[in-house]
């Protein structure tokens, strides 16, 4: 692996714990406030042309990065739909 690797490997593995950090924090604390379902249509959309971009130009470490960042994305929406209505039943209850 060469530095410009390297210097790819290492961003992608901050940026993949920074956001899967958030996706964990959600599923602990149940809340939804603050947290807009469209950061994770965004970051699904983004992140699907981003691995097929990063697959047709053959670079594997932002392919890698980008299907992390589409399972985090599938992963943070799931929890933040589940939240909700999880929120909206105590709430109406």
């Amino acid at each position: 692996m060469n530095e410009v690797e390297l210097i790819g490997w290492a961003s992608s593995i901050v940026l993949l714990l920074t956001i899967g950090r958030q996706v964990y924090s959600q599923w602990r604390t149940r809340a939804t406030a603050g947290v807009s379902k469209w950061l994770f249509v965004g970051q699904l959309t983004a992140s699907t042309g981003f691995t097929i971009y990063s697959v047709l130009l053959h670079n594997w470490v932002f392919t890698a990065s980008n299907v992390m960042l589409l399972v985090t994305a599938v992963i943070g929406e799931a929890v933040y739909v589940h939240n909700r209505r999880r929120n909206r039943a105590h709430s109406s209850a």
